[in-house]
């Protein structure tokens, strides 16, 4: 197994428990950059008990992928607020025109009025009222909103 880690302490204090325990050989450490190159699998946080740490490398040797249940906990948190932005934002999104819904698109692309009247095929006018329309609909002070709603829907 490579041991990874970007404390280089942390690194050797646990090349020489993992290289004691049965069944594993350390073969080399490396920083964290080098395993997101290599494809880790398995992350466990640097207060998981030692048991527990040999257990996962056996584990993942045998073909199963490890995260620490913090961190698991983490990422379906952050998983969940995520798919909330979402659908608050595809709700938001429902309350608009098709055509005004283009336009937050393209905002959220980060085109300008011009380019955006140019991909859609409208004039410049129909833009700026498109966008003020949107604006003053949902409540928004700026295209900087726009395109932040435009990013949570998915869109950008």
């Amino acid at each position: 197994m490579l041991v990874v880690d970007d404390d280089a302490l942390v690194r050797a204090g646990l090349t020489m428990m993992l290289d004691g325990a049965p069944g594993i050989a350390v073969v080399g450490d490396e920083n964290i950059l080098h395993a997101l190159r290599a494809g880790a699998s398995g992350y466990l946080l640097k207060d998981t008990p030692p048991a527990r740490i040999a257990e996962a490398v056996r584990q993942v040797a045998a073909g199963e992928p490890i995260l620490s249940p913090r961190i698991t906990r983490r990422l379906m948190d952050r998983v969940a607020v995520q798919a909330g932005a979402y659908a608050r934002a595809r709700t938001t999104l429902a309350t608009l025109s098709p055509r005004e819904q283009d336009v937050v698109a393209a905002i959220g692309q980060g085109r300008s009025n011009t380019e955006i009247a140019t991909v859609l095929d409208m004039t410049l006018a129909t833009v700026k009222t498109h966008v003020s329309h949107i604006l003053t609909k949902l409540g928004l002070d700026n295209r900087t909103q726009i395109a932040l709603l435009a990013h949570d829907a998915g869109l950008a």
